[in-house]
């Protein structure tokens, strides 16, 4: 298994490595950053009147056929609010040092561009399957919108990259962290969370595409503020530190030996690394995922939705990923033992971090059971975008052996080590994202004049935008 793990390793080493996908990501956000003028910042005004304006945790504008806004978008939050936002955040800090915080902002930043334009070619390609339902996504974007041999081929690639990535390896990362964190706190065997968190993912698997949005509509905002109350109580605590903690942020970015005297042996290549990749896995920006849901959003144009994915992004990452980040920073649990292995890790650091103000009892039980709900809607987003992509290539009929094999890795997933399967989640997440940037750089100019004409008030109709 350990020899098998270091083979992940180094596939992860190139794939991460910072002349292909860390270098694509940048610079595709730069790319979109400037040709869709600074979109994440001067949209950012619409974008949040956009989102409070349409909330609803009852979903009264969603049709027979697809979601309403806010639906997608809390869907799309669903599947972005996860363990990359406790666990990546806490793994990027150990592996990277502190410094890939850093990077995780850069690569959010831009992200948020690229996201939206994602989810622009997402509205425009969107079509619907065979029981009548409104489906989208980087598989038909890609096989409509670069046509011929080529499209059908790479979205064929994308649509199983992403069935492996998020529904399979991707939910096997989120189910051990479940069991890791009721291991930690409950003391529960993690067969036995393993086997609890499978039988209510097939209850909510079953119930379809509505009983997914219904859940993630009232978990993701109710589960999200309680995390960031709490958390914005222990760094008030630790207010002084917060100065401190942005400087060494900043220092460690560029000269990671600044942090903790070294310890941790990380290099700026580390940093950038984790700092992106969990980054990547946190708020999804580039992957391909999110868009599904907010394919099947109605709205009246696809700038109205694309906004909307801006700010996901800065939820998830701005605001929900810096609580974790400052609670564990500005405490000062980080310790490593004299060989420099961290004391603290994963899961454990988190609950560790809340534990210095909250008590070991209720700091542990607190992150366990908010770990639970991010991790569940998390699984319940991603297997919701991977039954999109099972549709595109099989139809209905692969959707029940699709069930079947998401349950399996759920339960698996639960008691395997954690360091493999992250490792396996890096890769697969690494796979999905190259054919989905490589489409969105192709069909760029439509999104470019699809953002034109919207700052002119020109008519949205989608056949004028269609390759």
């Amino acid at each position: 298994m350990e020899s098998f793990t270091q083979i992940i390793n180094d596939i992860n080493g190139f794939i991460w490595g910072p002349y292909f996908l860390i270098t694509l990501l940048l610079g595709t956000g730069i790319y979109f950053t400037f040709r869709l003028k600074l979109v994440q910042i001067f949209k950012f005004k619409i974008a949040y009147r956009r989102l409070f304006g349409s909330f609803s945790l009852h979903g009264e504008a969603a049709g027979k056929d697809g979601m309403s806004s806010f639906q997608a978008v809390a869907t799309s939050v669903a599947a972005q609010v996860g363990t990359g936002n406790l666990v990546g955040a806490s793994t990027a800090i150990i592996m990277g040092g502190p410094g890939a915080i850093f990077w995780m902002w850069v690569a959010a930043f831009l992200g948020m561009a690229t996201n939206f334009a994602e989810i622009c070619l997402a509205q425009i390609y969107k079509s619907k399957d065979d029981t009548g339902h409104v489906i989208g996504g980087p598989a038909f974007y890609i096989s409509r919108g670069l046509g011929g041999r080529f499209g059908k081929i790479l979205a064929a690639f994308f649509a199983v990259a992403i069935i492996l990535a998020l529904g399979f390896m991707g939910n096997m990362v989120q189910a051990n962290s479940i069991s890791d964190g009721f291991a930690s706190a409950f003391n529960v065997p993690k067969w036995f969370s393993g086997a609890v968190l499978a039988l209510i993912c097939t209850i909510v698997f079953i119930g379809g595409v509505k009983r997914i949005t219904r859940v993630a509509e009232k978990v993701v905002p109710i589960m999200a503020i309680c995390y960031v109350l709490v958390g914005l109580i222990i760094i008030g605590s630790n207010y002084k530190e917060i100065p401190d903690v942005f400087f060494l942020i900043f220092k460690a970015a560029f000269n990671p030996d600044a942090a903790w005297g070294g310890a941790t042996g990380a290099t700026i290549a580390a940093a950038m690394r984790y700092g992106i990749a969990r980054g990547l896995f946190s708020n999804e920006a580039g992957m391909g995922s999110t868009p599904h849901a907010h394919a099947a959003a109605k709205a009246k144009h696809p700038v109205e939705q694309a906004v909307l994915g801006v700010m996901s992004v800065f939820i998830d990452t701005f605001v929900v990923l810096n609580i974790t980040v400052f609670v564990i920073l500005t405490s000062g649990v980080v310790e490593f033992s004299a060989v420099g292995k961290p004391v603290f890790e994963g899961i454990g650091l988190v609950q560790h971090a809340f534990s210095s103000l909250l008590g070991a009892g209720f700091g542990y039980a607190f992150i366990a059971v908010c770990l639970f709900f991010f991790a569940f809607t998390t699984i319940v987003g991603w297997y919701y975008f991977g039954e999109i992509n099972i549709r595109y290539l099989f139809g209905k009929k692969g959707i029940k052996y699709f069930q079947i094999l998401v349950v399996l890795f759920v339960f698996l997933g639960s008691i395997l080590k954690v360091k493999l399967v992250w490792e396996l989640a890096d890769m697969f997440n690494g796979l999905m994202v190259l054919p989905n940037l490589i489409a969105i750089l192709i069909l760029s100019p439509i999104v470019v004049k699809l953002l034109r004409d919207y700052d002119k008030g020109v008519e949205y109709k989608q056949d004028s935008y269609l390759k």
